[in-house]
């Protein structure tokens, strides 16, 4: 898809502050809901919407941390996507049917998540979605039983990230299952490689680094590539 011009607005899916980016005039978008990482939604993550937007999707990025002292509701939100049940999983899929039931929606939902958010773009990609996109996310010891009936997805970790080491298990799942995918691991990067810029508390950032936690803008340019494309060929058909 060509870039286009992109508008992005503060809106409230049922009780959840949402970030809504969109392509600018009258049209018919594959909706994507976009979940972030456990930092919420910070400008980076507003970029990464305007950047699926700017390809021609309709993203919906909803607060799955919920109000209430910080880590305190990072802490609920793990221990959700560990039991794979609560409020984070009812606020997505609230997302997923607002999207879909959208007129400039032509029907078809993808998700994309990063960190924690591809955590659960993983595991809710056998729920209604049509295409799943996930980035440096937990991948469960019993991911084959995760993914009976998952749409096609499209995974990316990097090689200095421990995330990385499960990647060949969820390959594994994908084949036997026979879901389509599309997985890299990239040499150079670390987590979150595909913010454009350090996120997370100031003085945690040098350890950070040294964690090689942080942007890689070429496995980023990379990366991005292959998830519009991969969403090209199964959300915009």
């Amino acid at each position: 898809m060509h870039a286009v011009d992109t508008v992005t607005e503060d809106i409230t899916i049922g009780d959840r502050a949402t970030v809504l980016a969109r392509p600018v005039g009258a049209g018919r978008w594959p909706g994507v809901v976009m979940l972030h990482e456990a930092f919420g939604i910070t400008d980076v993550l507003r970029r990464q919407a305007q950047r699926l937007a700017a390809a021609g999707y309709l993203v919906a990025a909803p607060d799955l941390l919920g109000e209430g002292a910080r880590f305190g509701c990072v802490k609920r939100t793990f221990q959700a996507l560990t039991a794979r049940q609560g409020r984070p999983f009812e606020v997505i899929e609230e997302t997923r049917q607002w999207l879909a039931g959208q007129r400039d929606c032509q029907g078809k939902v993808g998700v994309i998540g990063f960190c924690m958010g591809g955590g659960f773009a993983l595991v809710v990609a056998a729920e209604g979605f049509d295409a799943a996109s996930v980035n440096y996310g937990m991948i469960p010891d019993d991911v084959a039983e995760v993914l009976r009936g998952a749409c096609p997805i499209v995974g990316s970790y990097g090689a200095r990230d421990r995330m990385s080491a499960a990647v060949p298990k969820l390959a594994a799942a994908l084949e036997s299952q026979q879901i389509p995918y599309d997985l890299k691991i990239y040499r150079t990067a670390g987590h979150s490689f595909l913010n454009d810029a350090p996120v997370g508390p100031l003085l945690a950032r040098p350890l950070m680094r040294i964690a090689h936690v942080g942007p890689d803008p070429e496995a980023a340019a990379h990366a991005w590539g292959r998830i519009e494309a991969f969403f090209a060929r199964h959300l915009s058909s």
